[in-house]
């Protein structure tokens, strides 16, 4: 009966990751669809920075929420409490901000990409993730990782050969330009939070996520008064704003919280099943870009993509082997 019950939580424990892991997958795939999506005549007639602000205070209410069932059901705890003190709460403005950049980039990126390229280049982010693991946090990585960096970096420039022009490659240099910088804020950003999330892991992840998205919050306010101010106060906070633009909004709310999870509770076994899974966004995001955006699937671009899949995997059994 012990082992029936320790076989029931298991399960239940292995429901739950798979779950948040697959809706990860699902929505990581549609972001850069709905972001382009959002666009009319080719440009954003909201305002960006709105959108963000919305975005981090969805997902500080819904941890809210989340935390007012655990009070209701468990009471409050040392672990669940808001309260708390400077020391603990000084270390969330740093990722903060620095998701604060990279999601603003995230919308002038599609001036340079598309959503198939958006989708391929976005996976530097393994590579900055890694390295900045190994510089960071000092874990090693195997020399099946660092073949994967090299396979990934190959597939990611295939699948940008342009054969219909006289430039070489489809995206522009400002483009891997903006890439690569998003690369590296979102692989310092997240491996920073990881440090802070789990370094007190018995500390509730939705007290975790409320202090790191209300200063979300505070920075994303900053950035309407700077940016947007005027178009703000003159057109309204809510310009532009359609139904594809709420869907993303959710969408990115979602993601982020989704994210949280993984960081906290996943194990290598989980990861591997995520990025094994993740193979088939840039394929999906492909197929849905040629009926709504007229996309055209190039050879270079399917044999990229391959190999980009390929390194992704091999990056996955490399944990598994360190």
């Amino acid at each position: 009966m012990i082992a029936l019950g320790g076989s029931t939580v298991d399960r239940s424990k292995w429901k739950r990751k798979s779950i948040v892991t697959l809706a990860l997958t699902v929505l990581t795939s549609s972001q850069a669809i709905l972001i382009v999506w959002s666009k009319r005549a080719g440009k954003y007639e909201y305002s960006v920075t709105t959108a963000n602000f919305l975005v981090e205070a969805l997902k500080c209410a819904l941890s809210l929420a989340a935390l007012t069932r655990i009070w209701r059901n468990e009471g409050v705890t040392e672990d669940n409490r808001l309260s708390t003190s400077w020391d603990e709460v000084s270390v969330y403005p740093i990722p903060a901000a620095l998701y604060l950049i990279k999601n603003l980039l995230q919308y002038y990126i599609f001036a340079y990409v598309d959503a198939p390229g958006y989708q391929i280049l976005k996976n530097f982010n393994i590579i900055s993730t890694g390295v900045l693991y190994r510089i960071i946090l000092k874990k090693k990585l195997s020399e099946i990782q660092w073949a994967a960096f090299i396979l990934l970096c190959a597939g990611c420039t295939t699948a940008q050969l342009n054969s219909n022009s006289d430039r070489v490659l489809q995206t522009p240099f400002e483009g891997w330009l903006m890439a690569i910088f998003m690369a590296l804020l979102s692989g310092f950003a997240g491996v920073y939070t990881e440090a802070i999330i789990k370094k007190r892991p018995s500390r509730n992840i939705n007290v975790q996520n409320f202090w790191l998205y209300v200063f979300g919050m505070v920075f994303n306010a900053m950035a309407i008064l700077v940016q947007d101010f005027d178009a703000v106060m003159n057109k309204g906070f809510f310009h532009g704003y359609s139904l594809i633009t709420v869907l993303m909004i959710l969408n990115h709310a979602l993601s982020g919280l989704a994210v949280s999870m993984v960081m906290k509770y996943a194990d290598n076994i989980v990861k591997v099943y995520s990025t094994s899974v993740a193979m088939l966004l840039t394929a999906l995001t492909a197929v849905v870009s040629v009926f709504l955006f007229g996309f055209h699937l190039s050879l270079a671009f399917f044999l990229g993509s391959t190999v980009v899949s390929i390194s992704v995997y091999l990056h996955s059994i490399g944990k598994l082997q360190r």
